[in-house]
């Protein structure tokens, strides 16, 4: 008589105090899947999760998918091989599919999303690179403005010699600054759950040198294409996010020619001092010589003559 063979069971039943979301993302890392291949599993009919199992190699699949979170069961069946990507409906024939004597099973209604909801002042929710880079240029559009008033009013406030308004304004500047770094602060940790990651590698931004290419990390790594355990991916890049993540290549390049312009201008001043120098310390030269030149040469004799002291004509 051959050894019994055995088969892996799942009705949709839930471990107590496990949400049905975690437990699909949960099984989408444990089958190496979307989570839109799992939801056929939560359709509240038995399926067979995997057949043709020994008793110890059942046992053992049975705790790998109860840390998952779900309810799953062992039964016994006849050998039969089936690749653990296919899934096949099981009719339960112990029980009859309206009795009123059946066990409770979970609520399989509430489907996960396939795309998150996108909260722009959370910690929570995922944005890919380019709505990281588009959203961030909003902040920077929002920011500069008030950020060029309030100079404007502190410039006035200090050629008028006001000290209770330069410290008014610098309180206003203080938490304007403290706004603009919370909501960058959000924007990257959204961005990191993108990626797979920790909010709090963020921090890594305040490590001398590390911090100094840390963001551009955060803007070049791609995220996961589905589901991870941070939610669902955000949804597809509208024209808006795109054009606004288009003006950092203008602002970059804006960036470089200013810069180029400054360089060379400050080498043509450098240049033209250079020569200003030059031509002063020439002159002062020339005049030197000038000096030296138009002064009258003494001769010898008259040296000597110069030398002798006069004669009394009284005395000859």
């Amino acid at each position: 008589m051959s050894e019994p063979r055995y088969k892996i069971v799942f009705d949709g039943a839930l471990q107590p105090g496990v949400e049905i979301t975690t437990a699909k993302l949960n099984l989408a890392g444990l089958f190496k899947s979307d989570v839109s291949a799992i939801e056929r599993l939560f359709s509240g009919r038995a399926v067979a999760l995997k057949r043709d199992l020994s008793h110890s190699d059942a046992q053992t699949y049975l705790q790998a998918l109860s840390k998952t979170g779900i309810d799953a069961r062992i039964e016994t069946e006849t050998p039969i091989e089936l690749n653990l990507s296919d899934v096949h409906e099981h009719v339960d024939t112990t029980q009859e599919p309206d009795s009123p004597y059946a066990p409770p099973r979970a609520n399989v209604g509430d489907s996960l999303p396939e795309f998150a909801t996108l909260k722009p002042f959370s910690v929570e929710g995922r944005i890919g690179r380019l709505r990281f880079l588009a959203w961030t240029m909003v902040l920077s559009l929002v920011t500069l403005p008030i950020v060029g008033v309030f100079a404007l009013i502190g410039l006035g406030l200090v050629s008028g010699d006001s000290t209770t308004g330069l410290i008014i304004g610098g309180i206003f500047a203080f938490f304007l600054f403290l706004a603009f770094v919370i909501v960058s602060i959000l924007f990257s940790v959204q961005r990191l759950h993108d990626i797979g990651w920790s909010g709090w590698l963020w921090l890594l931004n305040l490590v001398p040198f590390v911090g100094s290419f840390f963001p551009l990390v955060i803007m070049v790594v791609p995220g996961n294409t589905g589901a991870n355990r941070y939610g669902p991916p955000p949804p597809p890049n509208s024209t808006a996010v795109k054009v606004l993540c288009s003006l950092w290549i203008v602002f970059i390049g804006l960036f470089f020619v200013g810069a180029m312009l400054g360089g060379i201008s400050a080498i043509q001043q450098e240049y033209e001092s250079s020569l200003e120098s030059s031509y002063e310390s020439g002159s002062v030269i020339t005049d030197e010589i000038d000096v030296e030149t138009e002064t009258p040469a003494i001769s010898t004799d008259d040296a000597a003559e110069a030398a002798q002291p006069p004669v009394d004509s009284a005395q000859e």
